[in-house]
């Protein structure tokens, strides 16, 4: 008997157009959203790098193309952003502004809270700056 095959993330999403789309809307919003100006101060004023980076980053990690392996190699994300001072605020602001622009892409309620929970994990594992103590 032959295994149905499990549809991937990427797939499941609805692939490279959603994959986009998400990209798209979420530097747009750390663009345009008050409480994402200092995220948007540790990114070059052309903004066109990063969004390639991050639509060919997340087109392999869920499950599609793995585009920035074919062209830049293993993401290693931790070492490309260490010189970005990367505290609890700035994975905050990147979150918030990928949670809004997930909200804009349709997906299956399960799948958007285990992306969410992986995003979040992958957010969480930039930080390279103590906490400041109160």
């Amino acid at each position: 008997m032959l295994e149905k095959a499990v549809a991937t993330p990427y797939a499941q999403i609805g692939g490279e157009i959603a994959v986009l789309t998400l990209v798209e809307r979420f530097y747009f919003y750390m663009d345009s959203l008050p409480a994402a100006a200092p995220l948007r101060k540790i990114h070059a004023d052309d903004l066109s790098g990063a969004r390639d980076k991050l639509f060919k980053f997340l087109s392999g990690w869920l499950g599609g193309p793995d585009l920035f392996i074919q062209e830049f190699g293993h993401p290693r994300l931790r070492q490309r952003h260490i010189h970005f001072a990367i505290g609890e605020a700035e994975v905050e602001q990147w979150l918030f502004c990928m949670h809004k622009a997930m909200d804009e892409i349709t997906m299956e309620s399960t799948l958007r809270d285990n992306l969410w929970q992986a995003l979040t994990q992958l957010a969480q594992h930039m930080i390279n700056q103590s906490p400041n103590p109160e």
